[in-house]
């Protein structure tokens, strides 16, 4: 008994010793292949870019809904064509109130292609957004802007 726990024992240590088993076949993280180091992240990082979505020209409807936990703002707007998209409800001023008054910026980005322009129904685009309660403590009125216009719910 005392043979195969020596030798197994002289195996480790023998192994352990050498720096290249990091990178032989006996390691069985090297059994899969290395992790790739390339990512679909843009070269300057995703925080170099600008935001360049522009805002929806007109907001044509605005909602708020009570939720357990706060509420939910939901704004729909009407683009010039089909196909704008990436739509969301941007926070100003880092989603605090100023002057009771929480402003989110109702922003879309541009197709890719040329359009058609179509019915009003099929250029209607919705974003929403969840807002805490402690988000909403001290704001008395939510607006959405967007390029021509803007729509606002006093609580």
């Amino acid at each position: 008994m005392h043979k195969p726990v020596l030798a197994a024992l002289a195996m480790v240590l023998a192994i352990g010793a050498c720096g290249t088993v990091r990178d032989s076949r006996l390691n069985p993280m090297n059994w899969f292949g290395r992790e790739s180091t390339e990512t679909l992240a843009p070269r300057g990082g995703w925080g170099g870019e600008a935001d360049r979505r522009a805002l929806v020209p007109v907001v044509s409807e605005l909602e708020v809904i009570q939720t357990t936990g706060g509420a939910l703002v939901r704004a729909s707007g009407i683009t010039q064509t089909q196909g704008w998209w990436d739509v969301e409800l941007r926070p100003t001023n880092n989603e605090r109130p100023v002057d009771g008054t929480l402003t989110y910026e109702f922003v879309v980005a541009a197709p890719r292609t040329p359009t058609g322009v179509s019915t009003e129904a099929s250029r209607t685009v919705t974003a929403g957004v969840k807002v805490t309660n402690a988000r909403l403590a001290g704001v008395r009125n939510i607006v959405v802007r967007g390029a021509q216009n803007q729509r606002s719910v006093a609580r």
